[in-house]
């Protein structure tokens, strides 16, 4: 249990910034989840009725994530073949693609059309960082709460509530207030990220972006300890 700490610290940067990410990129690139991606096709659906910019990268978001979900685990797999840490690896390409993303944000934007080769490109590759965010949870860090899609996450905190009102005893109440200590502070961690991630893009515009990259770095310092494959 030395390890908790840690995993709480590290749940809270993988949740806020994706939160940040998904509403800052949603903002910037005409409705695109990055993180959310399944959100993708309902704006689709709407782009299509209502003739709005961006429809290639609604349409190509799902895919794209798909792709890089599977080569993260192919190189997680390899990485664990040869007896190599493979989190510190994830998490370095993880920086490298928000860092790429950002620099396109920055020296291009804003952009009226997501669509826009250095906006699509810019989607794409924060769409693939949150992609290996997602799968290096699900491979390496399976101990916490799902950091980029909060429907699960809620929906769990709102049956265990539920189960406390109706009068949970022993066993059963200590497994979901154990939950609960989790879930709520997920659920938070990525709230606050959509905040500040809406603030940031009002107040600093494309420069808003220089701070995921940052921040999947200073995560780089919390891996230690976790578990590994």
């Amino acid at each position: 249990m030395a390890d908790a700490p840690v995993s709480r610290t590290l749940s809270h940067i993988l949740g806020f910034n994706a939160g940040y990410v998904d509403t800052a990129g949603f903002l910037a690139l005409g409705g695109l989840f990055t993180a959310h991606v399944t959100g993708n096709f309902v704006t689709l659906g709407a782009a299509l009725i209502q003739g709005n910019a961006g429809a290639v990268s609604k349409l190509l978001a799902l895919p794209v994530f798909c792709l890089a979900v599977m080569l993260a685990r192919f190189g997680s797999n390899a990485l664990v073949a040869r007896h190599k840490p493979p989190m510190p690896s994830l998490i370095a390409v993880k920086v490298a693609l928000l860092l790429v993303a950002a620099a396109l944000m920055i020296v291009y934007g804003p952009f009226s059309d997501g669509d826009q080769p250095p906006a699509f490109a810019a989607g794409m590759l924060m769409i693939c960082a949150m992609a290996v965010q997602n799968a290096m949870q699900r491979m390496h860090l399976p101990q916490l709460p799902p950091s980029t899609l909060m429907t699960g996450n809620t929906t769990q905190v709102m049956m265990d509530l539920s189960d406390l009102l109706r009068g949970a005893q022993g066993d059963e109440r200590r497994s979901i207030n154990a939950r609960l200590q989790k879930m709520l502070p997920a659920i938070g961690s990525f709230a606050l990220g959509c905040a500040l991630g809406a603030l940031g893009y009002v107040w600093l515009g494309m420069w808003c972006f220089a701070l995921p990259p940052l921040l999947a770095l200073i995560s780089m310092g919390f891996v230690r300890g976790e578990a590994q494959a």
